[in-house]
């Protein structure tokens, strides 16, 4: 594919004005919500091969919140086109002010592979909404789902308009290597540092929705039994393979032991006694992540689990795990949960403070003075108390990363303003011109001016 032609076209479509009206955006999110209606098993067959996916992961993961966003956006989106009247400031009479939304342009989407349906089609919700034209390029590690979404997109679209492109990473350097007015990328924090180095020769703004080692800390006060379910099914949906799973566990070290045992139970309430042979626990995307998990875990004591074969690795919880464990240098993204003690609360909040800032954080605790002290003096993208990863499904609320974890937010009517451009407008009158900032300049003048200031 000539990827320059592409987006010359995808430009030309552009700047024709067609996607600034709020019909055509309409019309064009409906045609994409009928269009994932249409294809719902399509969907949840290629993501069942991708990864192994229950439908009903498959579905209130991926194609679920995908349809609950379109809603939503589609909702609120005359609202939030109109322009938005402010104030104007006294020196400025007489005027008014107004805040008009203007699309970027042309985005690239670049989407992974652990929600590959979720993460390609969400961004473009917005993209549309905002009034911009699309490339995505999805990933390879997906291939199932990625033909899906392509299938999808020029189903409801031209490619001047929206194009899906397909490939590995020849492909993605060279879609990378064009020039657009935004991108969106969600991925790993090495590669998104790429894809912000490429971003920078041209001054084009990026998100980077990354990831981290998002913690779950567990006080005295928790209560242990639901703390241990909720954690086990955040972490172990999509076998690990979330951005947003708990990455490791900070527990009292006088509650390590029941924890334990709370969350061995729900393993198997979850998985039954043997997770490798159960429908509802998907698999490892592919052999060289496979790999790469196995070697985290080597060498390391295990608690529950550890077993695995060619396509899983069972839900495994890690014992006398510290900071300076080679499991504790990365991203683990799997289904591997080490467990680290504290024994204070300022001990907790020192060590983490460490750490680089995390995409997620999970606090279970019924106290209110541990929670405000979590809020204020540690930095994290977003984040759950009580429970794990339902702050992403609010679409009242930005999800995006912070530091290492991230740039940028999107869902609800943050993606709306992720993909436009807050363009700011004076409107002044004619009817009255006050001569005091014009030549020439006197003291009296400097000294009413002074006034205003003041």
């Amino acid at each position: 594919m000539n990827y320059n032609l592409l987006i010359k076209r995808q430009r030309a479509f552009f700047q024709s004005d067609k996607t600034r009206s709020y019909a055509f955006r309409m019309e064009s999110l409906n045609k994409l919500r009928d269009a994932i209606i249409l294809y719902e098993k399509d969907i949840v067959s290629a993501l069942k091969k991708d990864l192994n996916k229950s439908e009903f992961e498959a579905y209130i993961t991926e194609i679920g919140v995908t349809l609950l966003e379109l809603n939503y956006v589609m909702k609120h989106l005359k609202t939030w086109m109109e322009p938005k009247k402010v104030g104007t400031s006294l020196p400025l009479f007489k005027a008014t002010s107004y805040i008009y939304q203007e699309p970027y342009g042309t985005v690239l989407i670049m989407s992974p592979w652990n929600y590959p349906f979720q993460l390609s089609i969400a961004p473009l919700i917005g993209v549309i909404a905002a009034g911009n034209t699309a490339v995505i390029k999805v990933s390879p590690d997906s291939p199932e789902t990625s033909i899906i979404v392509k299938k999808i997109v020029s189903y409801c679209f031209a490619s001047d308009y929206v194009e899906v492109v397909l490939g590995g990473l020849e492909e993605s350097k060279d879609v990378l290597e064009q020039r657009y007015d935004y991108i969106f990328f969600t991925g790993s924090t090495q590669v998104g540092k790429i894809v912000m180095g490429q971003a920078a020769k041209n001054l084009t703004p990026v998100t980077l929705e990354l990831g981290g080692k998002s913690p779950a800390i567990i006080d005295e006060t928790a209560n242990l039994k639901l703390t241990a379910k909720r954690i086990v099914y955040g972490k172990f949906i999509n076998a690990g393979q979330t951005c947003i799973a708990p990455d490791y566990v900070m527990i009292k070290d006088s509650l390590k032991d029941k924890f334990i045992e709370y969350t061995k139970m729900y393993i198997t309430e979850f998985f039954g006694e043997d997770p490798m042979t159960s429908e509802d626990y998907p698999k490892i995307v592919n052999e060289k992540h496979h790999t790469r998990l196995l070697g985290l875990m080597k060498g390391e004591e295990v608690l529950i689990g550890g077993r695995f074969n060619q396509d899983k690795i069972e839900p495994t919880i890690l014992n006398n795990i510290t900071k300076n464990s080679k499991i504790m240098q990365e991203e683990i993204f799997g289904p591997i949960l080490p467990l680290i003690t504290y024994h204070s609360e300022d001990d907790l909040i020192k060590e983490m403070k460490d750490y680089e800032k995390p995409l997620a954080l999970y606090l279970f605790s019924k106290n209110k003075k541990f929670e405000d002290k979590v809020i204020n003096q540690l930095s994290f993208g977003g984040g759950t108390f009580n429970d794990t990863i339902m702050h992403f499904a609010n679409h009242h609320l930005p999800f995006g990363g912070v530091g290492a974890s991230g740039m940028g937010a999107y869902h609800g009517n943050h993606t709306f303003q992720t993909f436009s451009h807050s363009k700011g407008v004076v409107k002044r009158s004619t009817w009255v011109d006050l001569e005091l900032r014009y030549p020439p300049y006197t003291k009296k003048k400097l000294k009413l001016i002074k006034k205003f200031v003041k």
